[in-house]
């Protein structure tokens, strides 16, 4: 995957000249001057990486995670780091107007223009929300960044050493040549497990295109390139016409190879969902005010807004039969047990067939080929949290 550079001396020049209008102090911060710790150099090389290499950002909102990727030598990203969330805030969704609290999801971009070194909370840089499809939407609102001070009101907040360890490997590939770093912000993790969970949630239309991305980042280890049609997100695809982010998407054209690999996972993945829909009861989550990682529980009462970090609650929804007729069918199915469902009665039908072209000819023979334990010594807080022990 090719990504966009900029001359060294260039890259250093305009890093050199950075400064955003919002969260400023007075004076010229050498926070931003930092090195990357030894320790993390170390890692890199051992990964085969190296400071001066594009890096990638994913973000998960209720595990409270935020992974660097760095591209090795071959031009695969492999992963480097998982920094612990000290603080978001709102609820799982995207965000979609100015003063909801809420941490957007999506996937963004972040050049050096976006990097802050003055920033009033410590250290910060711009996700870039929002992108061309939140705007599209009517999605407003900004300035929305990664920093320290773990205080949130719809920021990534880190903790102070954390964000200068992550601005030390961002300006470190900016000054290598990077022209921008591609964020993706989800949800949560999008194993089967958090997809069968919140099956019924009313984002998980968007989450799903969402896990599209996703799948091709995994398949590929290489940085999925993100175009909007149809009022979605679309990856790795090249339009035939103009592609417009309320418009449907014209004839999308892709590499069948990826294609078929993206889809083989997609599709593994649904079956999984499918059969844990069987057993995982669906639930809306809901937060007083977004969340933050175990491994902070001890030091809860330095985060912006402590009082509200109780719980999340779960409330459970139900998949409820109605009448059609003398057919009973499960209303509010999630699309993706639909389609899971789909695809397993199309197998079935499969095998039946299969089945009966053997009997006809017996000679015939075919082939188809886990974060840390919580160490948390305050169990009292881990019950005002409503975390599991």
């Amino acid at each position: 995957m090719l990504y966009r550079v900029l001359k060294p001396a260039a890259a250093v020049a305009v890093f050199a000249g950075l400064s955003l209008a919002s969260c400023q102090d007075s004076g010229l911060s050498q926070r931003s001057l930092a090195p990357v710790p030894p320790e993390t150099l170390a890692k890199m090389e051992q990964i085969g990486t190296s400071k001066e290499s594009p890096m990638l950002i994913r973000a998960y909102k209720k595990e409270a995670e935020f992974e660097i990727w760095k591209m090795n030598g071959e031009g695969k990203y492999v992963h480097l780091k998982t920094f612990p969330m000290c603080r978001w805030s709102g609820q799982l969704g995207p965000k979609t107007r100015e003063g909801d609290r809420q941490v957007p999801e999506g996937f963004y971009s972040i050049t050096p223009a976006q990097m802050n070194p003055n920033s009033a909370y410590y250290l910060s840089f711009n996700v870039g929300y929002p992108n061309q499809l939140d705007r599209a939407l009517g999605h407003s609102g900004g300035t929305i960044m990664v920093h320290g001070a773990c205080s949130s009101a719809g920021c990534f907040s880190m903790t102070d050493a954390q964000i200068a360890e992550i601005y030390a490997i961002a300006r470190s590939a900016f000054n290598g040549g990077q022209r921008s770093i591609q964020m993706q912000s989800y949800p949560f993790r999008m194993t089967a497990e958090n997809l069968a969970k919140h099956r019924l949630d009313a984002n998980i239309g968007f989450w799903k295109n969402l896990k599209e991305g996703n799948d091709h980042f995994e398949v590929t280890k290489e940085e999925p390139t993100v175009a909007y049609c149809g009022s979605r997100y679309v990856f790795n695809a090249q339009g035939a016409g103009h592609m417009d982010p309320l418009s449907a998407c014209p004839p999308l054209k892709h590499d069948p190879s990826l294609i078929a690999s993206v889809s083989a996972k997609s599709a593994k993945d649904d079956e999984k969902v499918a059969q844990l829909a069987e057993t995982v009861r669906p639930v809306r989550v809901v937060y007083q005010d977004g969340g933050m990682h175990p491994s902070f529980l001890a030091r809860v009462a330095e985060a912006s807004r402590p009082e509200a970090l109780a719980g999340p609650t779960e409330i459970a929804l139900e998949e409820k039969p109605v009448k059609a007729g003398k057919a009973t069918q499960i209303a509010a199915k999630s699309p993706i047990v639909t389609m899971a469902a789909a695809k397993a009665a199309a197998q079935t039908r499969e095998a039946e067939t299969t089945s009966v072209a053997q009997s006809l000819a017996p000679d015939e023979r075919r082939e188809m080929s886990a974060l840390a334990p919580d160490d948390s010594p305050t169990a009292s807080i881990k019950k005002a949290l409503g975390m599991k022990k």
